[in-house]
């Protein structure tokens, strides 16, 4: 079930929120963990039962930890219960990539069936294993109660795209939160805005895209055209699904990290990477990199270990691989070598610097195999193109001129500082404004909704 979806909009969610509001506070949990519960299984209903393994599973090896008295069973514990949780991910998310990829070098062939993902798996699983880490570490206490420590691994504003969500931020939230009329405004806001972003800018932008990806020659406009498509359309639908996530959990009483700060605006790799998917990189920061030594480590391989993991955790196949190395090196060039030189370049500079390296990042992205990425990258350069420019590249450009420059826009803090000024002003807010603003802009998303059928949600794949 999308949040994008009429099903969710006027079904769901509606239902959710009153009997949320009108239960008592000690049972608003058990309501929030079977709405998600009924949630997942609208779209995964066999993998229910995965999820709720994993549950239980966690549950009692965190008590476990817990409970034991050495350092040395703890650490034992620790390893069991990490190794079962990434066996099960890399089971259901590698297996197939495995065997394939041992058929292409083994003199026999191993037959196997492909595997459906289940939904939110990666986004979970991260989830859990934060929480028995900080078990062990002591930074949290054990959860003891099951049905907060369910609504937690399970809670669905947040299940099935992120933010990945760490138990320490939210742990005191799972037993004191308050709700307030004031903060499910700002949440209704947050969702409508997300919404907006995703409906009206990430699926118009988003087929513009498939058009380009499924012609069979491009000029070298045409192939910047496309990736700019993609570009614009992952943001607007991962940063879109994001806010609503957000939004979501402020109705709710909760407060969830944000995940994008207009990374598109950086002026280095480094700086889009600390703005795009804030809590995919607090995650491998916390768990990962500085476990492995941080910035105490001389020696930068760490790092490619680090991008390694990220491209494997988005998707198994080579292509991911080679697009975390690939922001691997990248990175380690910025920090050892070019950084200094780069931040000396006039600001506009940098970003064009920074966007263009992006760019060529999601071309890895989203081609299906290396050899696609190649020919879509060599088609940017010149290299196997029909010409610099031709008819179709200047029909794509005057015939969406609105949504490029909306995309450019919707990119920077431009709209957010605009309505932060006019209809959020502290000293005088605009709530009637603000009001007709998010009706209407919700509206028109249904509108969109009610008349097309494009409406995928990128992230589903992780």
């Amino acid at each position: 079930m999308l949040f994008s979806s009429l099903v969710f909009l006027f079904t769901f969610l509606p239902i959710t929120l009153l009997v949320y509001y009108l239960v008592p506070r000690k049972v608003k949990n058990v309501v929030l963990l079977i709405a998600s519960l009924i949630f997942y299984a609208w779209g995964e209903p066999v993998y229910i039962f995965l999820m709720l393994i994993s549950i239980l599973f966690n549950y009692f090896c965190g008590m476990d930890i817990a409970l034991k008295a050495g350092r040395k069973s703890q650490v034992r514990s620790l390893i069991f219960t990490i190794v079962v949780n990434l066996f099960i991910l890399g089971f259901f998310k590698y297996y197939g990539f495995i065997v394939t990829n041992l058929n292409a070098i083994l003199p026999f062939y191993i037959p196997y069936r492909k595997l459906e993902l289940p939904i939110g798996i990666s986004f979970y699983t991260f989830q859990t294993l934060s929480y028995i880490i900080d078990v062990y570490r002591g930074n949290v206490d054990v959860q003891v109660n099951l049905i907060d420590f369910g609504t937690y691994v399970t809670m669905f504003p947040q299940l099935i795209a992120g933010p990945i969500v760490q138990y320490a931020d939210v742990e005191r939230q799972l037993r004191e939160r308050k709700e307030s009329l004031t903060k499910f405004g700002y949440g209704a806001w947050f969702f409508v805005i997300g919404l907006a972003k995703k409906v009206l800018l990430a699926n118009t932008i988003g087929s513009i895209y498939e058009n380009i990806a499924a012609m069979d020659g491009m000029s070298v406009v045409t192939a910047w055209l496309g990736c700019l498509a993609y570009t614009f359309q992952i943001y607007f639908d991962f940063s879109g699904y994001s806010d609503m996530a957000v939004g979501l959990g402020k109705m709710f009483g909760f407060e969830f990290m944000q995940n994008f700060n207009y990374p598109y605006i950086s002026k280095s790799v480094t700086e889009f990477w600390r703005r795009w998917h804030i809590s995919l990189g607090s995650w491998f920061r916390e768990y990962v990199y500085i476990p492995l030594g941080g910035n105490r480590v001389t020696v930068p391989r760490h790092l490619l270990i680090v991008w390694f993991l990220t491209g494997l955790w988005h998707g198994a196949s080579w292509n991911f691989v080679v697009w975390g190395l690939f922001y691997g090196v990248i990175l380690i060039t910025e920090k050892y070598f070019t950084g200094k030189i780069l931040a000396k370049l006039p600001e506009a500079v940098q970003t064009l610097y920074t966007m263009i390296l992006v760019m060529l990042g999601w071309v890895l992205f989203f081609s299906p195999t290396l050899g696609s990425a190649l020919t879509w990258i060599g088609n940017m350069f010149g290299q196997g193109a029909t010409g610099f420019m031709d008819s179709q590249a200047l029909y794509l450009i005057m015939r969406n001129w609105l949504f490029w420059v909306a995309g450019i826009i919707g990119s920077t803090p431009f709209m957010h500082l605009l309505g932060k000024r006019l209809v959020f002003n502290e000293e005088r807010p605009h709530t009637v404004l603000a009001g007709c603003l998010m009706t209407g802009l919700f509206v028109l998303c249904v509108a969109y909704l009610v008349t097309e059928s494009y409406n995928p949600f990128l992230y589903f794949r992780f």
